[in-house]
């Protein structure tokens, strides 16, 4: 994972205090990630790290919008991303990330790659169901739309008018109602 070096963030130097880490993520940030659900990705990351004496704090700030294509009319629409995340790095033994909200690396570590909580922050940020703004609003005018409105079924067609019924049901009719 060579590409995601840039995103790798070397602490040992840093004084203790707080730092700005800014970075602007596009689609070849998911390509690292084999992830092909956005048609198009423009979302920018505040990165405040504060560094103090036994841990680190990061707080992750997202803002952007990524492109994806409406679950109901398939039309690719631009989805507003705001999203933030708090995540603290202490140091012990061994690596573990159990704790969604923990890190803890190995004292020695002298750098920590933040790639996979900028792709995870942003992944679920976007709504689970995707529908275009358009189709609240009714200002969506796509191929799909027209076509289901086509063929939905009216109001005056799915009530039969009984000339419309063949006279041979009339007769079974009447055998249900002779009991």
């Amino acid at each position: 994972m060579k590409a995601l070096k840039a995103y790798t963030i070397q602490f040992v130097g840093l004084k203790v205090g707080e730092h700005h880490f800014d970075y602007d993520i596009d689609n070849t940030f998911f390509n690292n990630f084999e992830y092909e659900e956005f048609n198009q990705v423009d979302v920018k990351i505040d990165l405040k790290l504060i560094k103090k004496t036994t841990l680190l704090e990061l707080f992750f700030d997202a803002s952007g919008y990524v492109n994806v294509n409406c679950d109901l009319t398939n039309e690719p629409y631009n989805q507003p991303i705001e999203d933030d995340y708090k995540l603290v790095v202490k140091f012990g033994a061994e690596y573990n990330d159990d704790n969604e909200d923990i890190l803890i690396v190995p004292h020695g570590e002298y750098e920590i790659n933040v790639a996979q909580y900028l792709y995870e922050l942003i992944v679920l940020a976007v709504p689970a169901k995707r529908i275009h703004p358009g189709i609240a609003d009714g200002t969506l005018k796509s191929d799909i739309l027209s076509k289901l409105e086509e063929l939905s079924p009216k109001n005056g067609d799915n009530e039969k008018k009984s000339e419309d019924i063949d006279p041979r049901w009339n007769n079974l009719k009447k055998l249900l109602t002779d009991k």
